[in-house]
């Protein structure tokens, strides 16, 4: 829903101006006081009317108060707000009941506050907030100073507070700067269902003026990930504590009465005062800092932000402790954490990385960071990966600090990309900031997609941006989106509710390729920036500024036409390539359908869907591939000429899967395809090979093909050399695993995967930590690490005995050695595998170890191994100890039950526990979007009986309340594992037993 139309810069549809109002309004001249000559005797008269006035307001204020006090029933039916009860009244925000009813005909039918967006009638330009902060008591107090501006005449201020006692040290409302003076607040009161607090005046703000309001309140530091919440930690066995904000979505309300929508960006100053044994921190350095002589409290005046939205407003109270760099544009860097942390270096790489991150995207974008310094803060919990707080970003722990000694090159990729994700922020989130929720995608979509160019620009040789960008983010997202409840990247955000919808993977991922489209120019990021920075902007805007970078270099394309087929609608196209089939046509001539893709197909829910598809072909032999020609399809079907073809010429579309659809082939180029692999593979690209057999493995999953064509297909795997391939087959296998794990015939899998792996597995062999290897996960080539371990892993989950033996020799060693000589980049594996294989005194041994290790990327991988045992009893006590004690961090709980759930010993037990649990978990978790979400699928994505089909649904039924759209994603999932097993599995097992000689007989 857009403002108000009667308010300036009204969206309609999710389009409108970048900002909600333009900076360059101008304010109305004052009309020059002229000198007045006048009589005594008006004088006298005038005196006399004041007089007169006085009588009146006095009797009129009496009976508002009066009436104020009965109380009285609003239409609805709703009781009275006492919290409307004159000078030092208070409020509380949550549990009251409504508003209480005017007594005047236009409160009777003009109530802003039941809408669900703010009016639009009055901005905010600054606040002047200021804190205290009790860590004794785990509360705090404050007071906001808000300078508004009217923009449409108003009798209320309507803006969001969310769990807060709000006092009112006066009900004067100060008219600001020239022209003294105070206007009567009626009355206020909260509005509960849309976490609004409005205040009614007595008389109707002027548009251009601009006015303050000063708000008293208190308030909770929350033991809940969200708002101003608190965390802990233990430093030679002593608990510590430390509290921090997370704003985002809508969340700074929880904090402070503001304007808590995207679009209401204002300036902050910041104070805050607390215990001298803590530090504080904020978006901008500390101006000035004071200590109490009557208490020795601290008070720190943080200096005035730029203009920003509510939800980037951020401030910590720790006894943290921090190493410090500087960029050479003189930016200072620090990375704040617990004392023991910081004094190993545990930041020290984060910290490195960052400097030269500032440095890229300012070279990348050609526009400055905006602020003097960023801090880095590592928690031990937050909702999130991490926030990217202008000027002062959060990260959970894992996320930020590397143990170099002991954390593997997978462990260290992620975190590098978290920390490149977050720095893009700094200009496409901070700096320009979406107009509305529903295009949150314009910054997630970017910081995803740099990712991956950060992260090249650290280490080129990785290779992310052209190869993990493909499998990571390409196939993991179409998962989702070729779903029937997924969403449109740009959908309609109404309610607060509404927005746990738009942040999931389709908005980070699937976005994230309209970077690919962006990067074709350049030149269109720092237009964009630039002209939107410090404001807001919404989807044309970026189509409008990629427009004019096309147009600039003679390509006249509509890219908001175009654009708006993949953001504005759900999911993506399936296009169907066959060779000319009508003898009236030449044998150059190729047939392109298009249809919505669907993992269960036969359930068609919109047959309208259509989009623009740049769609490149190659045709090729044995021996070589013609150049690649691009087509543009826009029709169901359209025929196509391409290069000259013959019997024993394939075709291949979409080259290195650049575009986001999947490609299917007539059967005879199947065969084609998989010819050319078993006899030359390297004829295909890297990523070619790679895009076929996640391509192979969806259709058929989804029906598209017989299921032999992608097992056939991976045959040639024995003789594939590079990582890309192996990947997207490992995920494919681990798909197929889910759905066969349990079955009486999965021998049959298993085996067939084993052959696959088995050669190449021992040809690679395992890594060593020989003399100097240690602490250097960079030591070996990227890609290598990553395939040896990939093929590691394949062999030990499906059973390789050499494999086996090799793991338990590994723990065993380490138990009576006790020394850890287990390579960091495979820890993992060999944890989980010796846990899964060995007694009971392993897993004991591996609890001790959890709990004795400082490091946070090894008590991650210890605690998962726990959860890799065949003994029910065991996991049934984990599941119970995460939940009910200290012993396993709040942060890990979800983990654990998920990866229960991924135990086939385990997965009724998580089933189990996680329904009987549900009340107490969704209290917990369910405003954390994504960890809510990731429960929720995590444990419900391995079931694939009609049982556990019937008591989802029951679930549901019941309890489904809260957990937002990941419920019902989870019920077509499982729904769609149960509905494999009915139509393909048997055809799936039959094949396997008895291989034909071609994957289409």
């Amino acid at each position: 829903m857009g403002l108000n139309d009667s308010s300036p810069g009204a969206m309609r549809n999710g389009r409108g101006l970048s900002d909600q109002w333009a900076d360059s309004v101008v304010v109305r001249p004052r009309t020059t006081e002229r000198h007045i000559t006048v009589h005594k005797r008006l004088v006298l008269g005038f005196a006399l009317s004041i007089l007169t006035l006085i009588i009146v307001t006095a009797v009129a204020v009496v009976l508002s108060i009066r009436f104020e006090e009965c109380g009285g029933r609003d239409r609805d039916g709703g009781a009275g707000e006492s919290g409307s009860r004159g000078a030092g009244g208070s409020a509380r925000l949550n549990g009251s009941r409504g508003e209480r009813n005017g007594d005047k005909a236009d409160e009777e039918t003009v109530q802003p506050w039941r809408n669900s967006r703010l009016p639009g009638s009055v901005r905010p330009r600054h606040y002047d907030l200021r804190l205290a902060v009790y860590m004794d008591n785990f509360t705090f107090s404050g007071e906001v100073s808000i300078e508004l501006e009217c923009i449409n005449a108003t009798r209320f201020i309507v803006l969001h507070a969310d769990r807060l006692e709000v006092r009112w040290p006066t009900q004067r409302f100060l008219t600001v700067p020239a022209a003294p003076g105070f206007m009567r607040i009626h009355r206020h009161f909260p509005f509960p269902a849309n976490q609004m607090y409005v205040v009614v005046l007595h008389r109707e703000l002027k548009p251009m003026r601009l006015y303050r309001l000063n708000v008293s309140f208190d308030a909770a530091i929350e033991d809940e990930l969200l708002g101003f919440f608190r965390s802990s930690y233990t430093l030679q066995r002593e608990r510590r504590y430390l509290a921090v904000t997370q704003f985002s979505p809508i969340h700074a309300r929880k904090a402070f009465p503001c304007f808590d929508e995207p679009v209401y960006k204002a300036t902050f100053s910041l104070t805050l005062r607390h215990d001298p044994q803590y530090t504080s921190l904020s978006n901008m350095p500390v101006e000035s800092g004071s200590l109490s002589d009557e208490d020795g409290w601290v008070t720190n005046h943080f200096a005035r932000t730029p203009r920003m939205s509510t939800y980037y407003l951020a401030w910590a109270v720790c006894n943290f402790t921090y190493r410090e760099t500087q960029t050479d544009s003189g930016v200072t860097i620090r990375l704040y954490a617990r004392p023991d942390a910081i004094s190993s270096g545990a930041g020290d790489y984060a910290l490195h990385i960052t400097k030269r991150l500032l440095g890229f995207y300012q070279d990348y974008f050609k526009v400055q960071y905006s602020l003097p310094k960023l801090d880095l803060l590592a928690v031990p919990k937050h909702p999130y990966a991490a926030m990217e707080n202008w000027g002062l970003s959060v990260f959970v722990e894992q996320k930020i600090l590397l143990d170099a000694d002991v954390s593997s090159s997978s462990y260290q990729m992620e975190l590098t990309m978290v920390v490149v994700h977050e720095i893009c922020h700094q200009w496409f989130g901070d700096l320009v900031t979406p107009v509305w929720w529903e295009d949150v995608w314009l910054k997630e979509g970017f910081a995803h997609f740099f990712e991956y160019v950060g992260t090249d620009f650290l280490f080129p040789k990785w290779n992310m941006e052209k190869q993990r960008f493909l499998t990571d983010v390409l196939h993991e997202v179409m998962l989702l989106d070729g779903l029937s409840s997924s969403h449109p990247i740009s959908q309609e955000v109404e309610q607060a509710t509404d927005i746990d919808r738009v942040f999931d993977w389709i908005a980070y991922k699937k976005a994230s390729l309209c970077g690919l489209i962006c990067c074709c120019c350049c030149c269109c990021f720092q237009d964009y920036l630039l002209s939107h920075m410090y404001s807001n902007a919404a989807r044309d805007d970026l189509w409008s500024k990629l427009s004019q970078a096309m147009r600039s270099e003679g390509r006249d394309i509509d890219i908001g036409e175009m654009m708006d087929r993949w953001t504005l609608q759900m999911g993506y196209p399936v296009v169907t390539i066959s060779k000319n089939q009508l003898e009236q046509l030449p044998t150059h001539y190729i047939t392109v359908s298009q249809e919505h893709f669907l993992y269960g197909q036969e359930v068609k829910i919109n047959n309208s869907l259509q989009w623009q598809v740049p769609l490149t072909v190659a045709v090729g032999n044995t021996s070589t591939v013609c150049s690649e020609s691009l087509i543009w399809i826009s029709n169901r079907t359209e025929t196509h000429r391409v290069g000259q073809m013959d019997e024993n010429t394939w075709l291949l579309g979409n080259i290195n899967q650049t575009g986001y659809f999947r490609v299917n082939y007539d059967l005879q180029n199947w065969k084609l395809l998989i010819q050319q692999l078993h006899t030359n593979p390297q004829i295909i690209s890297v990523g070619n090979r790679a895009g076929l057999i996640d391509d192979a493995f969806n259709l058929a999953r989804a029906g598209y093909l017989p299921q032999g064509i992608p097992l056939q297909l991976i045959g040639y795997l024995p003789e594939e050399t590079s990582f890309l391939p192996w990947h997207a087959a490992s995920r494919a296998l681990y798909q197929l695993d889910k759905l066969l794990d349990r079955t009486d015939e999965y021998s049959l899998f298993s085996d067939y995967v084993l052959k696959q792996v088995a050669s190449r597995y021992h040809q690679m062999g395992w890594p060593t930590n020989g003399p100097g290897t240690e602490g250097n996960v960079l030591q070996a080539s990227y890609q290598t690490e990553e395939l040896q371990r990939e093929l590691i892993m394949l062999a030990c989950s499906f059973g390789n005995k050499q494999c086996h033996r090799q793991a338990v020799a590994y723990i065993s060693d380490w138990i009576s050695s006790n020394k850890n000589r287990i390579p960091p980049n495979i820890r993992d594996i060999v944890y989980c595998t010796g846990v899964s294989l060995m007694d009971e005194d392993v897993w004991e041994f591996i609890w001790m170890k959890f709990h004795s290790s400082n490091a946070v990327s090894e008590k991650k991988i210890l605690l998962e191994a726990l959860t890799c045992s065949d003994n029910t009893f065991l996991l049934n006590r984990l599941l119970n100890l995460s939940l009910t004690s200290d012993l396993v961090p709040e942060q890990d709980v979800i983990d654990v039950i998920i990866h229960v759930g991924r135990n086939p010993q385990g997965r009724n037990l998580a089933w189990k526990y996680f329904r009987e649990k549900w009340d107490v978990l969704n209290a917990r978790y369910g405003e954390a979007l994504f960890m809510n979400s990731k429960l929720v699928s995590g444990v419900t994505e391995f079931l694939n009986t009609e049982r556990e089909l019937n008591e989802l649904k029951e679930f549901i039924q019941s309890s489904g309340v809260g957990a937002g759209p990941a419920l019902p994603r989870a019920l077509e999932i499982v729904e769609g594992n149960v509905r494999w097993h009915r139509l393909h599995r048997r055809q799936f097992y039959q094949w396997l037993r008895k291989p034909p000689s071609s994957a289409l007989g």
